[in-house]
């Protein structure tokens, strides 16, 4: 588990508000902290990247806009 408050615990608070198994849910920070791998069920993908990329585009903006996030890069994983 990562510290609290840190972005790996951000990404995940939001992913699990939205998706409907949010025990599939894995953050995984790669790159000494500047690369957030986002990974859930196959089902689960749409709801995370939304119509056109909104919901990815929104979860990145929100992870740039807070204090621990804003030098890291969100990639949601196949």
């Amino acid at each position: 588990m990562a510290a609290k408050g840190s972005p790996v615990d951000l990404v995940e608070f939001l992913v699990k508000g939205i998706v409907s198994t949010p025990e599939e849910v894995r953050v995984r920070e790669l790159e000494g902290g500047r690369l957030l791998e986002l990974e859930t069920a196959q089902a689960d993908r749409g709801r995370v990247i939304g119509r056109q990329g909104r919901m990815a585009k929104a979860m990145r903006a929100v992870l740039g806009a807070s204090r621990h996030g804003a030098s890291c890069r969100l990639d949601i994983v196949d």
